[in-house]
Formats: C-alpha cells, structure tokens, sequence
C-alpha cells in the first residue's frame, strides 16, 4: 500500500484548501484513513480520521472548519480545509490502517504536503 498526499498550497488567513490522498496498491486492506499534522517544533498531532463505514473523528482544532471525506471507489481520502488561520500551517500527512488495526495506529503514511496560511 501506497498513499500519495496532494494539494498543499499557500493560502490567506480565512481562505480554503482541499487536500487528497490516493491509496494504491491493496486498498481492500485498508479500514481508516486519516490526517495528521506537524508544525515547525512541534509533535505530530491527529487532524481527522475515517473509517470505512463512516465513522469519524476530528481534533478540536478541526471541528466545524475541516472535514474529512473518502471516495471508497476511488481509494481516496480528502481533507477540506476553510477557514484557515495561521496556526493550521504545517506538513499534512495522509496515514492508513489495515482491517484490525487499535484505534490510532497507523501502518502507512504518506509523503507531507505543506499547508502555509500567511498573508
């Protein structure tokens, strides 16, 4: 398995961004999709997962600004992002866990892309 993360940018305070991750290789293996994040100094910290079945979780930070979908068809997660604030700037990863997986616990990340809300 495979995730490729795209579309990171350089956005204003207040603006928008749609992030995508596409799954290859045994996408069949994969229950919850997610997204993580890590600033400058910073440990890495949940943003938004999704099982399967629709089951979903957000960071505080995230509530009623972010929301995670996934196109299972596609074998693709997305992350849409409005209201940006500088402090949502840092690198997204995209991460995934196998059928079975504990809560939290990911076996495959993908490559970040940077997030940079600044005007």
């Amino acid at each position: 398995v495979q995730l490729q993360a795209s579309g990171g940018g350089l956005v204003q305070p207040g603006g928008s961004l749609r992030l995508s991750c596409a799954v290859s290789g045994n996408a069949a293996s994969i229950n919850v999709m997610g997204w993580y994040r890590q600033a400058p100094g910073k440990q890495r910290e949940m943003v938004a997962t999704r099982s399967r079945v629709g089951s979903l979780n957000y960071a505080d930070s995230a509530k009623g600004r972010f929301t995670i979908s996934r196109a299972n068809a596609k074998n693709t997660v997305y992350l849409q992002m409005n209201s940006l604030k500088p402090e949502d700037t840092a690198l997204y990863y995209c991460a995934a866990a196998r059928w079975g997986q504990g809560v939290g616990v990911f076996d495959y990340w993908g490559q970040g892309t940077q997030v940079t809300v600044s005007s």
